[in-house]
């Protein structure tokens, strides 16, 4: 199934996108949530839409290989965002999409194209109405080609094996740095090799090096690229 390309322009007094793109450990997450608040926008991580579909077909035994089923289920799932929870036909998974087995296949159902082509009709969908910093893989790439703000974030493989190892040590005390690292080279190669929508930074995206760089630091900066993008009048109008 082909992915549909977006025709739209926007109106940024009506609505705006800020797509944050980039690999996993990156920072991504952490900055568009930031950014969201200090915005008065939606956000979205497009990733934990992924993430959800891999931890029902986890929860219903279906092999991997049987994409044909993994289809079928993702058009039977209602997905939810909000308040940083996700929630799937009303069962909240905020934390079993995160648990090691999804990581494992996320990049698998990722790259099955009839699977991106309903979750980005999705995420085009949700955009229509409403100010979104949205964040993955593909957000200024295939989502939003024209977004009002893109940026791509980067790190070392180490730093980012660092940050994904803090993230997951408290319910999983038994991981290492090293299995961390592993998984992230892993996944940073499916999703840069795959056919549809590879992880890669758009032309016009404004790339970031975060290795060396605080939260806080990453997010007043791009902070302050946004507001000089929109015009601080228009964001402001459009927060009120």
């Amino acid at each position: 199934m082909q992915i549909l390309p977006y025709r739209g322009r926007y109106n940024y007094m009506s609505h705006v996108v800020i797509a944050i793109d980039g690999p996993a450990g990156s920072g991504k997450s952490t900055i568009a949530k930031i950014l969201a608040e200090k915005l008065n926008f939606l956000y979205l991580d497009t990733g934990a839409m992924y993430r959800a579909i891999a931890y029902k077909v986890i929860e219903v035994a279906l092999a991997i290989e049987n994409k044909n089923a993994i289809i079928d289920l993702a058009g039977t799932l209602t997905l939810s965002f909000e308040k940083n929870e996700v929630t799937v036909n009303g069962q909240n998974v905020s934390k079993q999409i995160r648990l090691p087995e999804v990581n494992t296949i996320v990049s698998n159902i990722a790259a099955i194209p009839e699977i991106r082509h309903i979750l980005i009709a999705m995420q085009r969908k949700i955009a229509i109405n409403q100010n979104v910093v949205m964040e993955g893989r593909d957000i200024g790439t295939v989502v939003f080609p024209d977004a009002a703000c893109k940026f791509f974030l980067s790190a070392s493989v180490h730093i980012r094996a660092v940050r994904r190892f803090q993230e997951l040590k408290p319910q999983n005390p038994d991981i290492t740095i090293s299995q961390v690292e592993q998984s992230i080279n892993y996944r940073d190669t499916a999703d840069t090799n795959r056919t549809v929508s590879p992880l890669t930074k758009a032309e016009d995206a404004i790339e970031i090096d975060t290795s060396n760089m605080s939260i806080e630091e990453v997010s007043e900066h791009l902070h302050g690229i946004i507001l000089k993008k929109l015009n601080i009048n228009v964001v402001q109008q459009i927060k009120d």
